[in-house]
């Protein structure tokens, strides 16, 4: 079977779930043909493990130019399978793909801007042509299916699985040194950018309820997060001394790996996040929103707590209970990596993508 997989491999670590796929389906004897920037490290990577490479990226929705392009590498390359990850390579695959006889294959990795009755929503689209769309969570195939309006034959989930071993090297940034905190401080970390959907809000709001005195920080990685709504809030209270706000740091794993518990206040838009799966790979307890898509990623009580979004008291119980409760805490600790090696394993999501494309085969 030959696959083209358009695709901007451009943020090493980022990409890294999605792109050892398709090295290990290499490995195991399929045709692998990657459209991607020549430039990005893992193009060399590819290159090295014997996948050829196109040196393309699409850049621009329905260009005609990049439209052509594409079309021609399909005839000259006879491919069975276009395999399309970002938005601008869906439309202008799609498109180069009309009334030719392959197999076009979307990508879902989120769960916000379904709407069947939005006009921008572009997968409704192209989604008549698409044979199947892979989504990374069951919650995500529940709102393409129930608000997307696809029919559940084209839907496939298919998660993003890591291995353990990716975070050997991540050492642990002494990050209680930096900020003057006691060695047997209990820290908690989240790491998100300044958007609504992040619900950072009621983790300022959940401050309320949490008691100064303790032996107890958080520390928020990211930019623009002590803006002036998240201040307001967070002043109103004692608990303010114990927050720390970093701000981008490059070595935001090193950080969260010095830290205890990883927290997820997401409200909407998201499925299986992956810095929670890296979080719990380098054994960091996960308090997280029961959003769709996240509350598959842990087992409650055992791997991970989760917590009804938008519930600000319940998000202080959480990390109350674990600071109370060490024996708890470490439980969590060793098994969020055993939760991530059983159910969510690069080796897993490899056999789950050799499934899928023997159903493709005549």
């Amino acid at each position: 079977m030959k696959i083209l997989v358009l695709a901007k491999y451009d943020q090493y670590h980022t990409v890294r779930p999605e792109a050892e796929i398709f090295i290990s389906l290499s490995k195991l004897g399929y045709d692998i043909t990657v459209m991607t920037n020549i430039k990005y490290k893992y193009a060399r990577i590819f290159k090295d493990a014997g996948i050829k490479i196109i040196d393309f990226e699409a850049e621009k929705k329905l260009d005609k130019i990049e439209i052509n392009f594409i079309r021609r590498k399909l005839i000259e390359g006879k491919y069975d399978v276009m395999h399309m990850f970002n938005n601008i390579s869906m439309v202008n695959g799609i498109a180069a793909a009309k009334n030719m006889d392959i197999k076009c294959v979307l990508y879902r990795g989120y769960s916000a801007n379904v709407n069947w009755f939005d006009p921008t929503l572009y997968i409704k689209l192209l989604h008549p042509r698409a044979d199947f769309i892979i989504c990374n969570s069951e919650g995500v195939a529940h709102i393409m299916r129930t608000k997307g309006k696809v029919k559940a034959q084209k839907l496939v989930t298919i998660n993003k699985g890591h291995k353990l071993e990716w975070y050997n090297d991540v050492e642990p940034y002494n990050i209680r040194k930096e900020l003057n905190l006691p060695k047997e401080s209990l820290l908690v970390v989240l790491v998100a950018n300044n958007r609504n959907m992040k619900g950072t809000k009621y983790l300022m709001e959940c401050t309320k309820y949490l008691d100064s005195k303790d032996n107890l920080h958080i520390l928020l990685i990211g930019k623009d997060l002590d803006n002036e709504k998240n201040l307001k809030i967070l002043n109103k209270n004692s608990f303010k001394k114990n927050v720390h706000f970093l701000g981008f740091r490059k070595n935001a794993l090193n950080i969260v790996k010095s830290c205890d518990i990883f927290l997820l206040t997401s409200i909407k838009g998201e499925s299986i996040t992956k810095s929670v799966i890296e979080a719990m790979c380098l054994g960091i307890a996960p308090v997280i929103s029961d959003i769709i898509g996240n509350k598959e990623l842990v087992e409650d009580g055992v791997s991970g707590l989760v917590v009804p979004s938008k519930d600000s008291e319940k998000f202080a119980l959480a990390i109350k209970e674990l600071y109370s409760n060490r024996t708890l805490l470490n439980k969590i600790k060793i098994n969020a990596p055993r939760h991530i090696e059983n159910n969510l394993s690069h080796q897993n999501t490899v056999e789950k993508y050799q499934e899928f494309y023997k159903s493709l085969e005549p």
